[in-house]
Order: C-alpha cells, then sequence, then structure tokens
C-alpha cells in the first residue's frame, strides 16, 4: 500500500503526496541543512531553517522565500477524524470517587492551593487505600466530603478552579 502524506504549506495550500512520489523525487544533500532537487527539469536549492518534530513543522526557504510546511500522516488524519487530537485537553475542575468507598482522610479545604500531585483525599475501597492526588494546578473550590463518609462510584469528591 501507497502511504500518503498531507502537507500543509504557510497554513494555506494543502497538498497530497505519496511515498512513491517521494521516492522519485531527484533529491541530493548538500550539507546537514541545504538540499538540491530537480523539479519539472528546474534546480532548486532548499534549506531547512528550523524544525518541530514533534508538530511535524519545517520552515524551509527557497529561493529566498520562507515556507512553513507541516506534514500529516496518516495516522494524524485518523486521530483528527477521532477527535483525539492533544489540543483537545480539557482542564479537570471536579474530583470524582473513581470506586465505591470509605473517605479515610480529607487534607485539603476550600481555598487551598494545590500543585499536581499534591494529595487531595484518601479513600479505602475493597481494604486498599487509595490517595487521590490533584490533576493539575489550581484552587480547591469545595470539598464535598468529609472523614468518615461513605461514597459511590462517579460521586463528587472536589471541585477544582
Amino acid at each position: 500500500m501507497d502511504t500518503k502524506y498531507r502537507l500543509q504549506v504557510n497554513e494555506e495550500f494543502d497538498f497530497s503526496i505519496s511515498e512513491n512520489e517521494i521516492q522519485e523525487l531527484d533529491i541530493q544533500q548538500k550539507s546537514n541543512n541545504i538540499l538540491h532537487l530537480i523539479h519539472q527539469k528546474e534546480s532548486v536549492n532548499a534549506e531547512i531553517i528550523s524544525t518541530d518534530f514533534i508538530n511535524r513543522t519545517y520552515s524551509v526557504q527557497i529561493n529566498s522565500n520562507l515556507y512553513t510546511v507541516k506534514i500529516g500522516t496518516p495516522l494524524d488524519e485518523l486521530i483528527d477524524a477521532m477527535g483525539l487530537s492533544l489540543g483537545n485537553a480539557v482542564a479537570v475542575n471536579d474530583i470524582k470517587a473513581p470506586m465505591p468507598g470509605l473517605i479515610l482522610d480529607v487534607p485539603v479545604k476550600a481555598g487551598d492551593e494545590v500543585k499536581e500531585g499534591d494529595f487531595l483525599l484518601v479513600l479505602e475501597a475493597m481494604k486498599m487505600e487509595n490517595a487521590l492526588t490533584a490533576p493539575r494546578d489550581g484552587v480547591v473550590k469545595a470539598v464535598a466530603v468529609v472523614k468518615g463518609d461513605t461514597v459511590d462510584k462517579g460521586q463528587l469528591l472536589i471541585e477544582m478552579e
């Protein structure tokens, strides 16, 4: 199967290129970041100015023109179609009980500032103590439980601002 890549240039032009088409390009690497290629019987030098491997974005200078090129893979397309993009992260404001149990300790109160990973409460479930921690930095808006309360799965325990 011939894998297709989506190229977006300067956030306004979209192209599709296959692996076979890439293999057929006449490209020679002149140095670490300079390439020479022949395209439609025309000689072109391209210099890679910057790279962002995580986001697959590259700044390329061709004949004194600067282009920003974003390369998308078939997997990126599938992830976007499923709505699972990294940019879709949502801040967690409600801490809910992951399972039914008994509240053993609540060391925080409304107004407390917490850092990601700080202990918010201890829940005993199935004879095991489970320490629930802050999912992000923030301020405790409200505490809906006290030591000794029994809680159901999904019950609101702590609200964050």
